[in-house]
């Protein structure tokens, strides 16, 4: 006997995906300001990176409080859904990249995002956000789920923009190889402010040069602050990249300090026996997102972290 299909209306996924919209570009996920109120606490009393530190927490408030946007550079508009068993949009998964397409135009007229997104060569900007490829919508298919779960980042241009590296490491560097392109990464990254340091960095190693970036970013945007890979191996690897980031002195927006990272996350694929590449990608310190998830029946679930990855055999 067939599954019986439970259908999400049009108009509460246009709901969900302007509350995620409004949500995200004003409130910062609980596990990034509670990291940041840490961070406030390690650093010197009277320091400039203290003052970076309260001055943010302070601006954080105040957005969240007045419903003002945390950052005024919304940047890239991007989409992450994960789709479950006998669950489906009414008209058809392919209709999710509409209604991302419209819940982004109406952010933009609302000014909920600011009008980011250019013709790369023209420059032209037609004020929506809406071009080639983006908004950019990833959507993946799971099993022993039943419900949808979608969550919108807006990644500002700095941190994509000074924080994104992939290098070709020959496989005899190994590990230190890797290690090396890292920290020297960090460092053009965060030097005088220009990623928004303190920053969260996610790391991939591993597969194909698209895959290896996709890793990256996935591991900067999706996993919460704090979290650790399940293989010791790359958990320890995470750590001890961390404290050696933090221990170069960069601080919050470069003014120096104990601190210049919220975390550092690595996520790695298969590679080919001849290669091994490595990608690095920045989030900012605000580490913007907002997550629902969407229950047969239009039951609907704010989250404040995404469950985004499925590793597979180890």
């Amino acid at each position: 006997m067939a599954k019986k299909k439970n259908i999400i209306s049009d108009m509460q996924m246009r709901e969900v995906l302007d509350n995620l919209i409004a949500r995200s570009v004003t409130v910062i996920p609980e596990d990034v300001n509670d990291c940041l109120n840490d961070i406030l606490g390690k650093e010197l009393p009277g320091s400039m990176a203290e003052k970076s530190m309260k001055a943010t927490l302070e601006n954080l408030e105040l957005c969240k409080r007045e419903s003002l946007l945390a950052c005024p550079d919304t940047g890239y508009p991007l989409f992450y859904f994960r789709v479950g068993e006998g669950i489906f949009p009414e008209k058809g998964l392919s209709s999710i990249y509409d209604l991302c397409r419209c819940s982004v135009k109406n952010a933009t007229e609302n000014n909920r995002l600011r009008k980011t997104m250019v013709h790369p060569l023209t420059r032209h900007n037609p004020g929506t956000n809406v071009l080639q490829f983006l908004p950019k919508v990833e959507i993946k298919f799971s099993r022993g789920i039943d419900y949808i779960e979608a969550t919108f980042v807006p990644k500002g241009g700095g941190s994509e923009i000074f924080g994104t590296f992939y290098r070709m490491i020959t496989p005899v560097d190994g590990l230190k190889g890797i290690e090396k392109f890292i920290i020297d990464s960090s460092m053009r990254a965060m030097e005088s402010g220009k990623s928004c340091p303190p920053n969260l960095i996610g790391i991939g190693i591993g597969g194909t040069a698209d895959l290896c970036m996709k890793l990256a970013k996935e591991s900067a945007l999706l996993r919460p602050v704090g979290s650790r890979h399940p293989e010791k191996l790359i958990a320890d690897m995470e750590i001890s990249l961390r404290d050696d980031i933090n221990s170069l002195g960069i601080g919050s927006m470069g003014t120096g300090g104990k601190t210049s990272l919220l975390d550092l996350h690595i996520e790695y694929a298969a590679s080919h026996t001849a290669a091994l590449p490595v990608a690095f990608n920045c989030q900012c310190s605000v580490c913007r997102r907002a997550t629902a998830r969407i229950y047969p029946g239009g039951i609907v679930e704010m989250l404040d972290c995404p469950d985004w990855f499925e590793r597979g055999e180890i």
